[in-house]
């Protein structure tokens, strides 16, 4: 990521802007910056002034679950977004609450037949262990840079820099994430500015100096302009 990116994604997200409940009964929770950077994005960009008005009044959310967006990253790699929410909704079947605890009493068996690899198995299980032992500190990353919070949970077996920045952007709703290694945004970059040909990490850096502070948002409205789905963690 631009060093000039580190140093404005290091700046703790404001507060949420408010609190609903979902259909399932979670909790969902929008970021208070999200009607500005799309004003800024939109004056700024082209792209994003053709893209954002194309969703509404849709934005990011967060469940306010730390485990549960980190198990859904985990079981969402390297699978395509609609695949990855099939695969979560038999895995969450599989206990009224799919909390540390609860992961940890199922049966290996059980979570392979619900779609998951024995390797992405081992990684929830060490993930549950990471909550249950209380090694991560929650209480502390509200105050804490990105970078700060990316280095503490690729700690965790299964979580790299890619996990861990949808966790600052699907949790702690982190304003300037650029997560360059992500498929979605390579493919977003690469249709929407570049009429499909390949892109490097040093063009979507040039791209993305006109979404500062704001690149977790120009990613958001990149991911959804190759699928109606929402993308959520």
């Amino acid at each position: 990521m631009q060093a000039r990116a580190r140093q404005t994604a290091s700046e703790p997200a404001e507060a949420p802007a408010s609190v609903a409940v979902a259909a399932d009964g979670s909790t969902l929770i929008t970021p208070a910056y999200w009607a500005e950077a799309c004003k800024t994005l939109a004056k700024r960009d082209r792209v994003m002034k053709r893209l954002i008005p194309q969703h509404g009044s849709a934005c990011l959310e967060s469940r306010g679950d730390a485990f549960t967006t980190l198990a859904r990253s985990i079981v969402g790699q390297q699978i395509s977004v609609k695949a990855a929410q099939s695969v979560w909704d038999r895995f969450a079947a599989l206990a009224p609450e799919l909390d540390a605890e609860q992961v940890l009493r199922l049966r290996i068996g059980d979570m392979r037949a619900a779609g998951l690899s024995a390797r992405k198995v081992e990684y929830l299980v060490d993930l549950a262990l990471h909550f249950s032992e209380k090694k991560l500190n929650e209480a502390d990353w509200t105050a804490m840079d990105d970078e700060a919070i990316i280095a503490q949970l690729v700690a965790i077996r299964g979580i790299g820099r890619w996990t861990a920045e949808m966790f600052l952007i699907f949790h702690l709703l982190r304003p300037n994430v650029l997560p360059l290694d992500d498929a979605g945004l390579i493919k977003g970059i690469s249709h929407n500015y570049f009429s499909g040909e390949p892109v490097s990490r040093s063009d979507m850096r040039e791209v993305a100096q006109a979404w500062q502070p704001y690149c977790s948002v120009a990613t958001w409205y990149l991911w959804r302009s190759l699928s109606p789905l929402p993308v959520a963690y």
